[in-house]
């Protein structure tokens, strides 16, 4: 039976503007050299009020806290990689840590490096050859992926001094 739309298999016109993202990253004003602080991944949580929002809370030595709101899925991926769950086929996460690894890549690092905007941002340090590269990436993905690596997790100073602020004016601040 053939298709009625003709039109069905004509290329589309390409967008003429870069994605939201990398317009927003663009945006961004650039911090120089950040100081980081360790955290570790204290657990994934729920807050129960009108909708169930899950955060993942990280905490310093100095017990800073820095809870991030996450979507349901990565709250599960981080959840399963912190009880040291295995699925019996790799998730999204799964994959993407065995593709860099078979790239012959190490995953490095993960550091939460800046709040703009009422949003976090991460970057994943991946060692290839003798060098660093960091991928921009949302901080529960990368921690999702961090903690499967079991590579260390930073995150900057000012982002860890913003997140007391917020705390003490009960603000949220969530991820994308």
């Amino acid at each position: 039976m053939p298709f009625e739309d003709e039109n069905l298999f004509e290329p589309e016109e390409p967008e003429e503007r870069a994605p939201e993202r990398a317009e927003e990253l663009e945006k961004r004003p650039d911090r120089g050299e950040v100081r980081t602080r360790e955290v570790k991944v204290m657990g994934i949580f729920v807050e129960e009020d009108v909708t169930q929002n899950f955060f993942v809370l990280l905490r310093d030595h100095r017990d800073r806290q820095l809870p991030i709101l996450i979507g349901a899925f990565e709250a599960s991926s981080i959840a399963m990689a912190l009880q040291g769950e295995r699925p019996t086929r790799p998730m999204t996460h799964d994959l993407l840590k065995n593709v860099i690894e078979r790239l012959g890549a190490k995953i490095d690092s993960l550091t939460i490096d800046d709040l703009w905007h009422e949003t976090y941002y991460a970057k994943l340090a991946l060692q290839v050859n003798d060098g660093l590269i960091d991928i921009d990436t949302r901080p529960s993905d990368g921690i999702a992926i961090a903690v499967r690596a079991g590579a260390p997790i930073y995150v900057a100073e000012s982002v860890l001094e913003e997140a007391e602020k917020r705390r003490d004016g009960d603000t949220e601040t969530e991820e994308r």
